[in-house]
C-alpha cells in the first residue's frame, strides 16, 4: 500500500509549493493515475515515495514504512519503471534481469526462473538472448516489470510509462498492469494519457498546481466524462 499524508514539498523557501499536502492512499490491487499538466506536482509525488527528494512536511509511507525515515526498507517494498528503463546494452534481457534481480533480493534466481518471469511480463522468448541494445522501448519495460516480479514488489511506480508507445504496445502495457493489479500490486501511475488511466486505472486522480483537485471511479465514468471532469479542473485552477 502507498498513501501520502499531508505530503508537502517546496523547493525553494518561501517559494511556490510544488506539493501541497497531498493526502492519497493506494491499495493493493488498486491501480491510482495521477492526471495533470506539467508542474502539477505528478512527478515530485513519485520522487516522494522513492526518497528521490526529501519532503518539506508530511509522510510518504510505503506498506506503513516512512520513506524519507528508512528509505532502503521502503524501497525493499517497491519497483519503479521510469519513463524510459535503464539498462545495459550489451547484456541480454536474461543477462539484465539476472542482475538487477540478484542485485535487489541477494539472490541468484536459475536460467528458468529468469525465463519464466520475463515470459510473465510479456517478453516474446526469442528476444531474450538478444542484446537490450536492439529493444524497443516496450521490450525495455517488460525487462522492467520482470524485474519488479523477481523483486516480488507490492508496490509499483509508473512515471509516464507509455510515452512513445504505439498504440499496440501501450494496449498490451495496459494489460500488463491489469495482470499485476489482480496479483494485488497497488500501482501509483503518473500519465497525460486519459485513455490509458481510463484502460487500466481503477481511480484517477487529476492534479493542479500542487493539489489533488478531483478523484473518480473509473469504472463509474467513460472517457468522455474523464475528460470532463480533467477540463472541469483545469477551470477551477484557472479561475482560483
Amino acid at each position: 500500500m502507498l498513501q501520502a499524508v499531508s505530503l508537502t514539498k517546496a523547493y525553494q523557501h518561501d517559494g511556490p509549493l510544488a506539493l501541497d499536502r497531498l493526502d492519497l492512499t493506494v491499495k493493493p490491487g488498486e491501480v491510482f493515475c495521477l492526471l495533470g499538466p506539467n508542474g502539477a506536482g505528478k512527478t515530485t509525488t513519485v520522487h516522494l515515495f522513492l526518497n528521490f527528494i526529501a519532503p518539506s512536511s508530511g509522510q510518504a509511507l510505503v506498506c506503513g514504512i516512512d520513506s524519507a525515515r528508512d528509505p532502503l526498507a521502503a524501497r525493499r517494498k517497491l519497483a519503479y519503471i521510469p519513463e524510459n528503463v535503464m539498462l545495459y546494452g550489451k547484456l541480454s534481457g536474461l543477462e539484465n534481469l539476472a542482475y538487477f534481480s540478484a542485485l535487489a533480493t541477494g539472490v541468484r534466481r536459475s536460467q528458468g526462473e529468469l525465463q519464466s518471469l520475463l515470459v510473465r511480463a510479456g517478453l516474446p522468448a526469442d528476444a531474450a538472448s538478444r542484446p537490450v541494445a536492439g529493444y524497443s522501448k516496450g521490450m525495455r519495460q517488460k525487462v522492467g516489470i520482470a524485474i519488479a516480479l523477481a523483486k516480488q514488489a507490492e508496490t509499483l511506480l509508473l512515471d509516464e510509462p507509455t510515452s512513445g508507445l504505439d498504440p499496440l504496445a501501450a494496449n498490451e502495457f495496459a494489460r500488463l498492469i491489469e495482470s499485476l493489479r489482480q496479483q494485488d500490486m497497488a500501482v501509483l501511475m503518473v500519465t497525460h494519457d486519459l485513455f490509458l488511466a481510463q484502460q487500466c486505472g481503477t481511480r484517477v486522480g487529476i492534479m493542479q498546481r500542487g493539489k489533488l483537485v478531483f478523484t473518480l471511479i473509473t469504472a463509474d465514468t467513460d472517457h468522455l466524462g474523464l475528460e470532463r471532469a480533467y477540463l472541469e479542473a483545469s477551470r477551477v485552477q484557472e479561475v482560483a
